[in-house]
């Protein structure tokens, strides 16, 4: 016995807007229907979709399944998730928001949540005029010959579930499920989704980072890393030759400073102010910077 949710169970036992709409030919209103899956495959979903054309906001919605306790309450679910929504607010819609609004399903049941999803984008595509052969959730390879699964598919249901495991996958679209040949397929596109992934997130951190440094300093931060220049880059250089520098003040893009020892005595004291000292904090602070000895 599945653990269902009190929510599955109601809506298997009194399901809402289970059944077809007529086209009764209103003006400025559009009937139409999806269909995904087969009998001989164990469930099939007709969803049927009232549309006003002027505004694409889905009037109505209605189900025809052929299925489990879990297909029945997961395509009545997305009936009452669409219902109200622009046709573009509905194609948002995922199957991880119809099991969430189930309270969750059993994972060998996510199945069901994906299939509901499939069909409203059939419905609306079918609507729209765009044959389904050429979306792009139906090219790429073959995975799953016993299903009919493509790589395309499978390779969107592990990214928008977090799917790890090949047994996962075959939970939410059966690829996998028949003579198992595809399951180090299935493997393969697993690892390569994450590899996706991690490269997303490394390209993410970098345009942060990127956007960061590109962000001015403030004042109290041009002052702090005009300081660590000083500290750790020109003075070990400056005291190894006997001289020292010491930050005096800071105005905008004025920098001064006092030069200590055998600097502040150097007759080539102006070309340490500005090679060892402008230069340096130019390159690493700010190319706008001007050294002055006070």
């Amino acid at each position: 016995m599945w653990d269902y949710t009190d929510k599955v169970m109601e809506l298997f036992y009194n399901p809402k807007n289970q059944g077809l709409l007529e086209d009764d030919r209103e003006p400025g209103i559009a009937v139409v229907f999806g269909e995904v899956g087969s009998i001989a495959c164990g469930d099939a979903l007709r969803l049927h979709l009232k549309i006003e054309v002027n505004s694409d906001k889905i009037l109505d919605s209605r189900f025809q399944t052929f299925g489990c306790t879990s297909a029945i309450a997961s395509s009545s679910a997305l009936t009452e998730l669409i219902k109200g929504l622009t046709l573009d607010e509905a194609l948002k819609v995922t199957n991880k928001e119809i099991a969430d609004f189930l309270g969750g399903l059993p994972e060998a049941k996510m199945h069901c949540s994906v299939m509901g999803q499939e069909a409203l984008e059939a419905a609306i595509y079918k609507y729209r005029g765009i044959p389904l052969a050429v979306h792009e959730e139906d090219e790429g390879a073959l995975v799953c010959s016993c299903f009919g699964i493509s790589e395309s598919k499978i390779r969107r249901v592990i990214r928008e579930n977090n799917l790890t495991t090949a047994e996962q996958v075959t939970s939410y679209v059966k690829a996998g499920g028949g003579c198992g040949s595809c399951l180090a397929d299935i493997d393969d596109l697993i690892a390569a989704v994450q590899r996706e992934r991690v490269v997303g997130v490394q390209v993410a951190t970098g345009i942060a980072a990127t956007k960061e440094s590109q962000r001015p300093l403030t004042n109290v931060q041009k002052i702090a890393l005009i300081q660590k220049v000083l500290d750790e880059e020109v003075r070990p250089l400056l005291i190894a030759d006997g001289g020292d520098v010491e930050l005096y003040d800071v105005d905008g893009d004025r920098v001064q400073v006092t030069l200590q020892g055998a600097c502040g005595s150097c007759s080539s004291s102006t070309a340490t102010l500005k090679v060892a000292i402008e230069a340096k904090l130019q390159e690493r602070v700010n190319q706008n910077l001007l050294v002055e000895a006070v």
